[in-house]
């Protein structure tokens, strides 16, 4: 396990270099992007029209509390409501990571093999801390979504600390916990 200072945008090298359990702290530009986002994003996406998140981002399943343009809270989405979408969403904009709760599925973690992404776990109840490392708000996208749901575009400082749960060679914390736990029953 070793602990790893990343700076986005990220390499599709830099988040292959990195193994289930690695210890990460993010500094540079996310995303935030829920449900409703994602399904707009795709819906974008096959339209030909422009999106507001860059190829190559990292998308934060979040959905922050602002008070104006200064973030609150930005706590971690259970990631596993976006699993339909998700897949499709790291091919069409080579997303390089992702950063939520409880993990994500096998189509998700396939596609993260097969195109350079990583799973970032942060832990919950820690909405207060991770609204600490957001220095700004660069953009807000889709205010109409709502505040949760909308599209935010931050500059994030050692963001973290976030664990590698599912990394670029298949691997996943998730499974090797329900392994052991599938044994012990």
């Amino acid at each position: 396990m070793m602990q790893k200072n990343l700076h986005t945008p990220l390499a599709e090298r830099d988040v292959r270099e990195l193994h289930a359990g690695d210890i990460v702290y993010l500094s540079g530009e996310v995303y935030t992007a829920r449900d409703r986002a994602h399904h707009r994003i795709l819906e974008y996406c096959k339209a030909g029209r422009e999106v507001p998140i860059e190829r190559g981002a990292v998308i934060y399943h979040c959905g922050p509390l602002a008070a104006g343009r200064e973030i609150i809270a930005a706590g971690p989405t259970t990631s596993a409501r976006m699993e339909s979408t998700t897949p499709e969403l790291i091919k069409m904009l080579q997303i390089r990571a992702i950063i939520g709760k409880g993990g994500m599925g096998a189509r998700t973690q396939e596609a993260m093999r097969a195109h350079g992404c990583i799973y970032l776990a942060m832990p919950g109840g820690a909405a207060v801390l991770a609204a600490t490392r957001i220095k700004r708000v660069i953009a807000l996208h889709w205010q109409e979504l709502g505040m949760a749901e909308a599209v935010w575009h931050l500059h994030v400082e050692d963001f973290g600390p976030l664990v590698v749960a599912m990394d670029a060679s298949g691997n996943s914390l998730y499974k090797r916990l329900n392994t052991r736990t599938a044994k012990r029953k």
